[in-house]
Protein backbone atom coordinates (compact mmCIF):
# COMPACT_ATOMS: atom_id res chain seq x y z
CA UNK A 1 0.00 0.00 0.00
CA UNK A 2 2.99 2.42 0.43
CA UNK A 3 4.15 1.98 -2.84
CA UNK A 4 1.05 3.55 -4.17
CA UNK A 5 1.93 6.66 -1.85
CA UNK A 6 4.82 9.41 -2.71
CA UNK A 7 3.99 10.50 0.51
CA UNK A 8 2.66 8.36 3.63
CA UNK A 9 2.23 10.07 7.03
CA UNK A 10 0.94 7.18 9.77
CA UNK A 11 -0.40 8.76 13.11
CA UNK A 12 2.28 11.32 12.86
CA UNK A 13 2.62 12.92 16.38
CA UNK A 14 4.84 16.23 17.08
CA UNK A 15 5.95 17.83 20.55
CA UNK A 16 8.25 20.39 22.08
CA UNK A 17 8.23 19.91 25.21
CA UNK A 18 4.72 20.69 26.88
CA UNK A 19 4.01 22.30 23.21
CA UNK A 20 1.77 19.69 21.11
CA UNK A 21 2.06 20.50 17.44
CA UNK A 22 0.56 17.51 15.73
CA UNK A 23 -1.59 14.58 16.87
CA UNK A 24 -2.05 11.44 15.20
CA UNK A 25 -1.80 12.80 11.64
CA UNK A 26 -2.25 9.94 9.04
CA UNK A 27 -2.17 10.81 5.34
CA UNK A 28 -1.66 9.41 1.34
CA UNK A 29 -0.42 11.48 -0.91
CA UNK A 30 -0.50 9.50 -4.61
CA UNK A 31 2.36 9.61 -7.58
CA UNK A 32 1.15 12.02 -9.17
CA UNK A 33 -1.29 14.18 -7.12
CA UNK A 34 -0.42 18.09 -6.33
CA UNK A 35 -1.33 18.57 -2.54
CA UNK A 36 -1.94 22.42 -0.85
CA UNK A 37 -1.73 22.29 2.92
CA UNK A 38 -3.62 25.07 4.87
CA UNK A 39 -3.61 25.96 8.47
CA UNK A 40 -3.85 28.98 10.21
CA UNK A 41 -0.08 29.99 11.64
CA UNK A 42 1.46 27.92 14.10
CA UNK A 43 -0.67 25.29 13.00
CA UNK A 44 2.68 23.11 12.18
CA UNK A 45 2.81 23.38 8.24
CA UNK A 46 6.52 24.05 8.02
CA UNK A 47 6.94 21.68 10.91
CA UNK A 48 5.44 18.92 9.07
CA UNK A 49 7.27 19.74 5.89
CA UNK A 50 10.79 19.48 7.58
CA UNK A 51 9.89 16.25 9.11
CA UNK A 52 8.89 15.08 5.31
CA UNK A 53 12.18 16.41 4.33
CA UNK A 54 13.81 14.63 7.06
CA UNK A 55 15.22 17.91 8.34
CA UNK A 56 13.17 16.89 11.62
CA UNK A 57 11.87 13.73 13.67
CA UNK A 58 8.30 13.79 14.47
CA UNK A 59 7.69 12.43 18.25
CA UNK A 60 5.60 9.62 17.42
CA UNK A 61 4.53 7.95 14.12
CA UNK A 62 6.35 7.16 10.53
CA UNK A 63 6.84 9.17 7.84
CA UNK A 64 7.16 6.97 4.38
CA UNK A 65 8.69 9.45 1.12
CA UNK A 66 8.55 7.41 -2.01
CA UNK A 67 7.97 4.52 -0.73
CA UNK A 68 10.95 4.47 1.58
CA UNK A 69 10.58 5.01 6.21
CA UNK A 70 12.92 7.73 7.01
CA UNK A 71 13.46 6.25 10.18
CA UNK A 72 16.53 4.64 10.66
CA UNK A 73 17.55 5.81 6.60
CA UNK A 74 21.20 4.86 5.89
CA UNK A 75 23.20 7.32 3.94
CA UNK A 76 23.05 5.51 0.92
CA UNK A 77 19.05 5.68 0.82
CA UNK A 78 19.10 9.17 2.43
CA UNK A 79 20.93 10.32 -0.35
CA UNK A 80 19.37 8.83 -3.15
CA UNK A 81 15.62 10.09 -1.60
CA UNK A 82 17.36 13.94 -1.84
CA UNK A 83 17.95 13.04 -5.28
CA UNK A 84 14.53 12.15 -5.97
CA UNK A 85 12.97 15.27 -3.67
CA UNK A 86 13.53 18.83 -5.01
CA UNK A 87 12.33 21.70 -2.28
CA UNK A 88 11.22 25.05 -3.35
CA UNK A 89 11.58 27.66 -0.38
CA UNK A 90 9.52 30.88 0.60
CA UNK A 91 11.75 33.13 -0.44
CA UNK A 92 13.58 30.71 -3.34
CA UNK A 93 16.72 30.75 -1.06
CA UNK A 94 19.24 31.12 -3.91
CA UNK A 95 22.72 31.71 -3.19
CA UNK A 96 23.17 35.26 -3.65
CA UNK A 97 27.47 35.10 -4.09
CA UNK A 98 26.45 33.01 -7.27
CA UNK A 99 24.95 33.82 -10.42
CA UNK A 100 21.37 32.00 -12.07
CA UNK A 101 23.84 29.69 -13.51
CA UNK A 102 25.85 28.56 -10.78
CA UNK A 103 22.85 28.16 -8.30
CA UNK A 104 21.02 25.47 -10.99
CA UNK A 105 24.49 23.94 -11.41
CA UNK A 106 25.06 23.72 -7.66
CA UNK A 107 22.62 20.28 -6.59
CA UNK A 108 24.66 18.54 -9.93
CA UNK A 109 27.82 19.76 -8.69
CA UNK A 110 27.43 18.44 -5.38
CA UNK A 111 26.22 15.17 -6.45
CA UNK A 112 29.84 14.76 -8.28
CA UNK A 113 29.09 15.53 -11.61
CA UNK A 114 32.53 16.94 -13.14
CA UNK A 115 31.57 17.46 -17.24
CA UNK A 116 30.87 21.35 -17.24
CA UNK A 117 29.56 20.86 -20.77
CA UNK A 118 27.17 18.25 -19.66
CA UNK A 119 25.65 20.78 -16.80
CA UNK A 120 25.92 23.60 -18.94
CA UNK A 121 23.36 21.49 -21.12
CA UNK A 122 21.71 20.88 -18.51
CA UNK A 123 21.21 24.12 -16.86
CA UNK A 124 20.03 25.89 -19.85
CA UNK A 125 17.52 23.23 -20.64
CA UNK A 126 15.99 23.61 -17.13
CA UNK A 127 16.20 27.39 -17.41
CA UNK A 128 14.38 27.30 -21.02
CA UNK A 129 11.32 24.82 -19.50
CA UNK A 130 10.57 27.81 -16.64
CA UNK A 131 10.72 30.29 -19.43
CA UNK A 132 14.04 32.20 -19.10
CA UNK A 133 16.75 32.81 -21.66
CA UNK A 134 20.12 31.84 -21.72
CA UNK A 135 20.97 35.34 -21.21
CA UNK A 136 19.39 35.37 -17.96
CA UNK A 137 22.16 32.44 -16.27
CA UNK A 138 24.44 35.31 -15.78
CA UNK A 139 22.52 37.96 -13.99
CA UNK A 140 22.90 37.86 -10.01
CA UNK A 141 19.95 36.86 -7.65
CA UNK A 142 19.84 41.10 -6.69
CA UNK A 143 19.36 41.64 -10.65
CA UNK A 144 16.22 39.38 -10.45
CA UNK A 145 12.53 40.23 -9.90
CA UNK A 146 10.36 38.36 -7.70
CA UNK A 147 9.16 36.20 -10.36
CA UNK A 148 11.96 35.18 -11.75
CA UNK A 149 14.15 34.61 -8.45
CA UNK A 150 10.96 31.94 -8.39
CA UNK A 151 11.36 30.42 -11.65
CA UNK A 152 15.04 29.88 -11.28
CA UNK A 153 14.65 28.66 -7.65
CA UNK A 154 12.16 26.11 -9.57
CA UNK A 155 14.49 25.38 -11.94
CA UNK A 156 17.35 24.30 -9.38
CA UNK A 157 14.23 22.24 -7.51
CA UNK A 158 13.86 20.31 -10.91
CA UNK A 159 17.36 19.91 -12.45
CA UNK A 160 17.97 16.19 -10.80
CA UNK A 161 14.25 15.79 -12.23
CA UNK A 162 12.87 14.89 -8.72
CA UNK A 163 9.77 12.61 -8.73
CA UNK A 164 8.55 14.94 -5.57
CA UNK A 165 8.95 18.77 -5.34
CA UNK A 166 7.72 20.08 -1.55
CA UNK A 167 6.79 24.10 -2.35
CA UNK A 168 6.62 25.77 0.72
CA UNK A 169 4.52 28.81 -0.13
CA UNK A 170 5.73 29.36 -3.64
CA UNK A 171 3.55 32.62 -4.65
CA UNK A 172 4.12 34.50 -1.41
CA UNK A 173 5.94 37.75 -2.23
CA UNK A 174 4.31 37.79 -5.89
CA UNK A 175 2.33 40.39 -7.75
CA UNK A 176 -0.95 38.79 -9.06
CA UNK A 177 0.27 38.77 -12.76
CA UNK A 178 3.61 37.30 -11.70
CA UNK A 179 1.97 34.38 -9.22
CA UNK A 180 -0.92 33.65 -12.10
CA UNK A 181 2.14 33.14 -14.36
CA UNK A 182 3.92 30.29 -11.84
CA UNK A 183 1.09 28.33 -11.21
CA UNK A 184 0.36 28.19 -15.16
CA UNK A 185 3.72 26.96 -15.18
CA UNK A 186 3.88 24.79 -12.66
CA UNK A 187 1.12 23.49 -14.37
CA UNK A 188 2.29 22.80 -17.60
CA UNK A 189 5.41 21.24 -16.47
CA UNK A 190 3.41 18.72 -14.28
CA UNK A 191 1.43 17.50 -17.29
CA UNK A 192 4.52 16.75 -18.90
CA UNK A 193 6.30 15.66 -16.03
CA UNK A 194 3.79 13.95 -13.66
CA UNK A 195 5.86 14.67 -11.16
CA UNK A 196 4.08 14.78 -7.21
CA UNK A 197 4.34 18.07 -5.41
CA UNK A 198 3.57 18.90 -1.74
CA UNK A 199 3.45 22.10 -1.05
CA UNK A 200 2.27 24.74 1.67
CA UNK A 201 0.11 27.73 0.39
CA UNK A 202 -2.85 30.07 1.39
CA UNK A 203 -3.48 30.67 -2.26
CA UNK A 204 -6.84 30.18 -2.81
CA UNK A 205 -6.60 30.51 -6.66
CA UNK A 206 -3.67 28.04 -6.59
CA UNK A 207 -6.35 25.42 -4.25
CA UNK A 208 -9.00 26.20 -7.12
CA UNK A 209 -7.07 25.72 -10.22
CA UNK A 210 -4.12 23.49 -9.76
CA UNK A 211 -4.49 21.21 -6.48
CA UNK A 212 -5.97 17.77 -7.08
CA UNK A 213 -5.60 17.22 -2.78
CA UNK A 214 -6.23 19.65 -0.30
CA UNK A 215 -5.30 19.16 3.81
CA UNK A 216 -6.05 21.26 6.15
CA UNK A 217 -4.51 21.79 9.49
CA UNK A 218 -6.52 23.02 12.88
CA UNK A 219 -6.60 21.81 16.53
CA UNK A 220 -3.02 20.11 16.46
CA UNK A 221 -4.72 17.80 14.07
CA UNK A 222 -5.33 17.14 10.15
CA UNK A 223 -9.20 17.88 9.86
CA UNK A 224 -10.26 17.91 6.46
CA UNK A 225 -8.19 16.14 3.63
CA UNK A 226 -9.52 15.00 0.13
CA UNK A 227 -10.70 16.93 -3.22
CA UNK A 228 -11.42 20.85 -2.34
CA UNK A 229 -14.87 20.09 -2.90
CA UNK A 230 -14.83 17.69 0.00
CA UNK A 231 -12.84 19.84 1.97
CA UNK A 232 -15.28 23.03 1.30
CA UNK A 233 -18.38 20.30 2.78
CA UNK A 234 -16.24 19.62 6.21
CA UNK A 235 -17.81 21.53 9.19
CA UNK A 236 -15.70 22.95 10.91
CA UNK A 237 -14.87 26.60 12.65
CA UNK A 238 -11.43 26.86 10.72
CA UNK A 239 -12.75 25.79 7.30
CA UNK A 240 -15.70 28.68 7.69
CA UNK A 241 -13.41 31.52 8.02
CA UNK A 242 -10.41 30.75 5.57
CA UNK A 243 -12.75 28.90 3.00
CA UNK A 244 -15.69 31.06 3.43
CA UNK A 245 -14.75 34.75 3.82
CA UNK A 246 -15.92 37.29 0.95
CA UNK A 247 -12.98 36.95 -0.65
CA UNK A 248 -12.72 33.15 -0.80
CA UNK A 249 -16.44 33.19 -1.82
CA UNK A 250 -15.64 35.48 -4.76
CA UNK A 251 -12.75 33.15 -6.08
CA UNK A 252 -14.98 29.88 -6.14
CA UNK A 253 -17.87 31.31 -7.30
CA UNK A 254 -16.09 32.41 -9.89
CA UNK A 255 -14.63 29.12 -10.21
CA UNK A 256 -18.27 27.77 -10.65
CA UNK A 257 -19.23 30.28 -13.50
CA UNK A 258 -16.30 29.09 -15.80
CA UNK A 259 -17.90 25.86 -15.30
CA UNK A 260 -21.13 27.12 -16.25
CA UNK A 261 -19.98 28.92 -19.32
CA UNK A 262 -17.60 25.82 -20.13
Amino acid sequence: MTETCAIRLEHVSTSFGDKVVHQDISLCLKHGEILGLVGASGSGKTTLLREIIGLQIPTQGEIFVMGQSLKNVTADHGQRLRSNCGVLFQKGALFSVLNVFDNIAFPLRELGLKDEELIKRIVFMKLSMVGLSDQDAWLKPADLSGGMIKRVALARTMVLEPGLLLLDEPTSGLDPISSEDFVSLLSELHRALNFTVFMITHDLDILRDLCTQVAVLADNQLIAFGTLASVLSCKHPFIEKFFYNKRARRVFQSQEQEAAHG
